[in-house]
């Protein structure tokens, strides 16, 4: 019995690490007092955040889900448009959709145990942090993906299934009879006509489970970017000053999700149009805004120092981490296009391209 107490307080103390010096910065006002908010500082970064927030909605409202631009180009699609089999398909023909299936079952299953760690060293309070915010949105996306990924699968194992008894069937029914040479001619005359006027075939559209794990996909993108960017290049240098130690489970909340995001990035078919990058600012604004409503209700500390309202820099602060997510964004996003032509360049006749 002692020696399981032991072994259990060991392997606790290697996900939560030995240093004694504790996260929580030191409250340097007393947040839930009028004068706090009632300043320029506060004004400056609410007019900041809720703008942000304001032209995103509008921008959602204007290319969410139209399936045609407004210039007079019916066959232009707009950037909003998805497909049903994009959030299940791979990049390549060659690769069955039920290796990306097993990648997001094992990515899932891996997050999700790292969450539960997390929590039973450190408490539900985690969740007091944008890190947690975006690990467990990570973690809803690869859940969600592998049931994506498990339909997708049984519609392509039959669809693959019918093109089969649809080709021996066609073998048993009938007789073949070799065209004549002139009719051969003609026949490939009208097909080159007919295939240069017809509109190209389309998978069905997609639903709104689909448009909803798109739109996972593009938020955790950018915040898991944003997350260990902030982490490592702002954050990390601060602990390291203060002698505060790393341990195992940080290292893995601020490293994990983002290695499983882009082995499934490189996996996956799916669309980055750049106008959702509404929905990552929407999401770290509504993380703002709960933060705001919290400290106005009970004095505590910030999660993290650049929050804090009571310095005069405060402002820049936010304008500066505010700013980040367009390079965070676009970070993704040009890594997605290097996959796509590196794909097309190697395996031109497997690689899907999105239209």
């Amino acid at each position: 019995m002692i020696t399981n107490e032991a072994s259990k307080s060991n392997f606790l103390g290697f996900l939560s690490g030995s240093s004694t010096h504790t996260w929580q910065p030191i409250t340097t006002a007393d947040t839930a007092t009028v004068s706090y908010w009632m300043n320029w500082r506060f004004t400056l970064c609410a007019l900041f955040i809720l703008s942000s927030m304001l032209v995103s909605t509008v921008i959602i409202w204007k290319f969410e889900g139209r399936r045609k631009l407004e210039d007079g180009d019916n066959d232009k699609e707009a950037p909003g448009v998805l497909y049903e089999d994009e959030a299940w398909n791979t990049c390549l023909r060659s690769i069955h959709p039920a290796w990306l299936l097993s990648f997001r079952v094992f990515a899932f299953f891996m997050l999700l145990a790292l969450l539960l760690a997390n929590v039973a060293v450190d408490g539900t309070g985690i969740f007091y942090f944008y890190t947690q915010w975006t690990f467990t949105l990570v973690t809803i996306y690869f859940g969600f993906g592998s049931a994506i990924s498990i339909y997708g699968c049984q519609k392509h194992w039959g669809k693959v299934g019918g093109d089969r008894t649809d080709h021996l069937s066609s073998d048993f029914e009938g007789t073949y009879t070799p065209p004549i040479l002139g009719e051969t001619a003609n026949a490939s005359y009208r097909s080159k006509h007919f295939d240069s006027h017809r509109s190209p075939y389309r998978p069905p559209g997609a639903g709104a489970w689909t448009y909803a794990f798109q739109i996972m996909y593009q938020t955790s993108a950018g915040a898991v970017i944003l997350t260990d960017s902030v982490f490592w290049l702002i954050l990390f240098p601060l602990l390291t000053a203060k002698d505060y130690g790393l341990n195992f489970l940080l290292v893995c909340m601020h490293s994990v999700n983002a290695v499983f995001l882009v082995g499934d990035t490189i996996l996956n078919c799916m669309r980055f149009p750049f106008f959702r990058i509404a929905y990552f600012v929407l999401w770290t604004g509504t993380f703002v805004v709960f933060q705001w409503i919290i400290h106005a209700c009970v004095n505590l500390w910030w999660p993290y120092p650049f929050l804090d309202l009571s310095s005069a820099y405060a402002p820049l602060w936010y304008m500066g981490v505010g700013l980040m997510h367009i390079p965070c964004y676009v970070i993704f996003a040009l890594m997605i296009k290097l996959k796509d032509f590196a794909l097309w360049r190697s395996s031109p006749e497997s690689f899907r391209k999105r239209m």
